[in-house]
């Protein structure tokens, strides 16, 4: 009998973090080595349903566990999320996640993490700065006792893309896609809660620096925002039309460039559509952090430039050499942008340099055609580097050389016994 290995994770969400799930739990079962169960968990707000709508990932359905009751104690348990949510529940026990987009990460994650017997996160920045989040520990008292750190052994997995589906294609999207112009950058992520030039993935700056730009000028770019802040409602939507406009307002002329928000849920496929399309020559990312960026790697399969900010997850597969990596500088976090256990106001985190931003924006629409080359090795690295097969393959071999021997159901087999032959009675005839 295979050892159960139970995996607690938002699988059926549309999230990171989901997409994080399903390629993980594809991977170990394919190892054919465990009984796969999955507890199927929400993740925050954002939208679920997602192997409904995905008839591709409908095959995880059968591994659903349909209560939150186990069958028994699992060989194997592991939890996919943000630390401070690890619970030891299995004979052996991993927690997965992305890490931290900054410096420091809260105690409350430091504990976590040490309540499992192994840790995987997304890439070398995470590992790096959950290593060296420190404390006091304090006995009940308050009186210091030692060092809170982290002690459970810590891997770097990478997030693996799909090379089957991110890949470049020549067929016409299937998105509408309503511009007029011929050259457009692309942004896909969350735009999340703090002031102007304060919010993670810092859309509100490169807006405002897009425009800046571009303002005024003959001829002009377009850019193509794939936000949201949580959901893909029409109250979404309309806080993502205002705050763009609110950006345009404060520009002090009316010749500006166009923007375009495509807002909803899209499948793998429509994505890569998107990426292709060839109308979208570059992605840009002025994130002030990430625990490893998905659609930066996913875009970047397609052969085209990436423009990115120069710290963080996404540094492990963007190669210096083969992207647009904009310098900068490490600063405090805005008050408006703290979240509790989470993004702490101690920490710092990336603030690009805008001339550089400017430049590359500018450098890249007008001479398009001498940063090809290195997009085309790009996509050669983050292909053979860091594609799913290459995840697969690293997970199974992490945990076959992590785990313990796990008692075994052994069939009872008892020894055949010979037949016994009783002494004929003898009669006096």
């Amino acid at each position: 009998m295979k050892p159960l290995f139970v995996i607690s994770c938002p699988i059926d969400t549309y999230s990171g973090y989901g997409a994080r799930s399903r390629d993980l739990v594809k991977a170990i079962i394919e190892t054919n080595q465990y009984d796969v169960r999955i507890l199927s968990q929400r993740w925050g707000n954002t939208p679920w349903g997602f192997l409904d709508e995905n008839p591709d990932w409908n095959f995880l359905k059968k591994h659903v566990l349909q209560s939150n009751q186990l069958p028994k104690q699992p060989e194997v348990w592991m939890q996919i999320t943000v630390p401070n949510e690890f619970q030891a529940v299995g004979k052996y026990n991993i927690g997965v996640t992305a890490g931290i987009e900054t410096t420091i990460a809260h105690h409350s994650w430091v504990e976590g993490i040490n309540r499992m017997n192994l840790v995987l996160t997304s890439s070398t920045f995470s590992k790096k700065t959950l290593m060296e989040s420190k404390y006091d520990a304090k006995d009940a008292q308050g009186r210091t006792t030692g060092t809170l750190e982290v002690t459970t052994p810590i891997e770097v997995l990478f997030e693996g893309a799909n090379t089957d589906i991110y890949k470049p294609i020549n067929t016409p999207s299937s998105v509408n896609f309503d511009i007029k112009e011929d050259f457009a950058y692309l942004f896909v992520g969350h735009w999340m809660q703090g002031d102007f030039g304060e919010d993670r993935k810092n859309v509100g700056l490169l807006v405002k620096a897009f425009l800046e730009t571009f303002k005024n000028k003959k001829k002009k770019p377009a850019l193509v925002l794939k936000v949201s802040s949580v959901g893909c409602s029409y109250m979404d939507r309309d806080m993502q039309i205002k705050r763009l406009q609110d950006i345009r307002d404060t520009c002090n002329t009316k010749d500006l460039p166009n923007i375009y928000l495509l807002h909803g849920e899209f499948s793998d496929s429509e994505m890569n559509e998107i990426y292709n399309h060839s109308k979208i020559k570059a992605m840009v990312s002025l994130t002030k952090g990430e625990g490893y960026g998905r659609p930066l790697l996913e875009f970047s399969l397609t052969k085209k430039p990436v423009i990115a900010s120069d710290w963080s997850g996404h540094t492990d597969f963007l190669s210096k050499e083969f992207s647009c990596l904009i310098k900068g500088e490490l600063k405090n976090v805005h008050p408006s942008a703290v979240v509790e256990n989470m993004i702490l106001a101690e920490s710092q985190w990336f603030s690009p340099d805008h001339g550089a931003v400017g430049f590359f924006l500018k450098d890249v629409f007008e001479n398009y055609s001498k940063y090809q080359n290195n997009a085309n090795r790009q996509a050669y690295r983050s292909k053979t580097e860091f594609s799913y097969s290459k995840m697969a393959s690293d997970l199974k071999n992490l945990l076959d050389q992590s785990f313990p021997e796990f008692p075994k159901e052994v069939k009872l087999e008892l020894p055949k016994l010979k037949k016994i032959e009783l002494p004929k009675k003898v009669t006096n005839g």
